[in-house]
């Protein structure tokens, strides 16, 4: 039987050119010539500041990686004190790794904070860290560091002389430091916002129509794991001297890679310079806030009184210390102590899972008027 022959394919017609197809070629060229005219513009400058590296003062090149180490080890402090609050009892040396390789995935992934956060959250949790306490200390330091930076650029904007509304100023010190103080009253005491979570609750309820306990029981338990947090005053006093600590050094590092490259920047100029390319640093535009972080410190240092070069030669240095080197250690980190731990993850999720609610939810004890006596460092 013959076979029915098959059709044969139909060509496709050709594509036919967009009207406006000469517009990517003329902006192309276009950002060609413009880097090529900013290039001229900025050879002599460009010429300098690779002069000024080929003359780096190794000796400052090797206190700023000092300083970062030690920036680095202080916010460590600050998250091993705040998981002692919890009950977490964790070493430095585990609690900077943490940091290290958290610090190197917020720096070099898209998204990186997510990712931080994440990894810095899963890590609590494998240290004994119940779900409300491993939030809470990221919480807490997320706003001492806040704190700590808008105390440095209010300082470097007073010593330059920089008119700053004391009634601006003095609210954000009040709201930041309000906040830190209203979450420790919270952690002491979580009776009192049981009732306001009751409130919610039973309005919710209603709304959903769900029966009237829905929730109480996750309720309680939430509060229970809040009461374990006894973060008392000493605490608090060694946690920001510890933030204070990790923002100087930080500060110090910066300083220090202007010195290696022959740039004398005021110290209320290296402040705001430090405090501005944070806040910049913290908006997700791009990982570590590549590019916008530069070209603030290269403005904020000029206007400080370094020269252009040296700007551009002093935030090349502070930039491989604080961010390449950083980044490299940290991931260094993350693979040879955390890598074959991660098909781990769902298990361990899975049996802290388990264990909380199996376990019973402890009865919480009243907070009496009595002092408490203070945590031992």
């Amino acid at each position: 039987m013959a076979q029915p022959r098959s059709d044969p394919p139909t060509a496709e017609p050709p594509r036919q050119r967009s009207r406006y197809w000469w517009i990517k070629w003329l902006l192309g060229a276009g950002l060609l010539a413009l880097l090529t005219v900013e290039g001229i513009y900025l050879w002599p400058t460009l010429s300098d500041s690779w002069k000024a590296l080929t003359e780096i003062h190794w000796g400052w090149v090797a206190a700023c990686i000092a300083a970062q180490a030690v920036s680095l080890s202080g916010y460590g402090a600050v998250q091993q004190r705040l998981l002692q609050a919890g009950g977490v009892v964790v070493s430095q040396l585990k609690s900077v790794s943490v940091i290290y390789a958290s610090t190197a995935m917020a720096v070099s992934l898209p998204a990186g904070q997510v990712f931080s956060t994440a990894f810095t959250y899963k890590q609590t949790r494998k240290w004994g860290a119940t779900p409300i306490v491993a939030s809470w200390q990221l919480a807490i330091s997320g706003v001492i560091a806040a704190g700590s930076l808008a105390l440095l650029g209010a300082a470097g904007a007073f010593a330059v002389g920089t008119k700053v509304s004391p009634v601006t100023l003095a609210l954000s010190l009040v709201a930041a430091f309000g906040l830190f103080y209203g979450l420790r009253y919270i952690s002491r005491n979580p009776d009192s916002i049981e009732s306001i979570g009751h409130w919610v609750l039973t309005r919710y309820n209603k709304f959903r129509k769900n029966p009237p306990e829905t929730g109480v029981e996750r309720w309680k338990e939430i509060l229970s794991q809040l009461d374990s947090v006894e973060l008392s005053r000493r605490d608090s006093v060694i946690t920001f001297g510890w933030s204070a600590v990790h923002r100087l050094a930080d500060v110090a590092c910066l300083g220090f890679a202007c010195w290696a490259v022959g740039a004398e920047p005021s110290f209320a100029g290296l402040l705001i310079a430090f405090a501005a390319a944070k806040a910049v640093g913290s908006i997700p535009l791009a990982p570590g806030g590549l590019g916008f972080v530069d070209g603030t410190l290269i403005a904020t240092l000029t206007a400080a009184g370094a020269t252009a070069s040296q700007a551009l030669a002093a935030v090349f240095v502070y930039r491989v210390v604080s961010y390449i080197l950083v980044a490299i250690v940290g991931w260094v980190v993350f693979f040879i102590l955390f890598r074959h731990n991660q098909h781990e993850d769902l298990e361990m999720d899975l049996e802290f899972e388990r264990r909380e609610q199996s376990s019973p939810t402890t009865k919480r004890t009243k907070h009496t008027g009595d002092p408490e006596p203070d945590s031992q460092p």
